[in-house]
């Protein structure tokens, strides 16, 4: 049995008290990693931005809101994990400024400097212990397979796997799970249980059996 840490779901970072930027991630993949996780007999551990799906009973869940907080959280538990697997789709952008109240219209463009928000799945793996693996996702909108080799070397991952956009917000997924090698594994299309289902296969095989 192994401590497996998932991130899942959005992030948000703030504009100003009631404005922020995020994206469409619903946090289904998550919750399928997680029960597919527990019918295996893992010990699960959700950290989780904002959503409104169900997140298995026998899983343990974090709640944060921005990148940062799922940082913090990500890296108080992965260190009595035996892995992790990266599925959030963290905010990678925040304003360098929070206005403190509300921006108002002015009819004038709104110009707003955004800075990049810290590299969960890369920091994490760059601090896990040698016996700690990282399972990644990429999400792309072109070279799909290209940008999710690059990824995994670039975030020292043990295992990515490759999306598209079209898998944000939606019931199926299609997938490639890649080794460090750029190999696939596996190329998974259906429901998004059943792309969990394979994905936990892969990593019982590769790096927990």
């Amino acid at each position: 049995m192994a401590r497996i840490l998932i991130t899942s779901g959005p992030t948000r970072q703030y504009l100003d008290p009631v404005r922020y930027l995020s994206n469409g991630s619903s946090g289904r993949m998550g919750a399928c990693l997680a029960q597919a996780a527990i019918d295996l007999g893992h010990q699960v551990i959700l950290v989780s931005g904002p959503v409104q799906v169900d997140y298995p009973a026998g899983a343990l869940v974090v709640p944060v809101v921005t990148t940062q907080e799922m940082l913090a959280a990500s890296q108080k538990h992965f260190a009595d994990c035996d892995g992790m697997i990266g599925a959030a789709a963290p905010c990678d952008y925040m304003p360098r400024q929070v206005q403190s109240e509300k921006i108002h219209k002015t009819g004038q463009p709104l110009i707003m400097e955004l800075v990049e928000t810290p590299d969960i799945v890369a920091t994490l793996a760059c601090q896990r212990k040698p016996s700690q693996w990282v399972v990644g996702f990429a999400l792309e909108t072109e070279d799909v397979r290209f940008r999710a080799i690059s990824k995994m070397q670039r975030k020292c991952c043990d295992l990515m796997v490759s999306n598209e956009a079209s898998a944000m917000d939606a019931l199926d997924n299609q997938v490639e799970i890649l080794d460090r090698s750029g190999q696939v594994l596996q190329s998974v299309s259906g429901s998004k249980q059943m792309v969990a289902t394979a994905i936990l296969d892969w990593i019982e095989r590769r790096l927990i059996g």
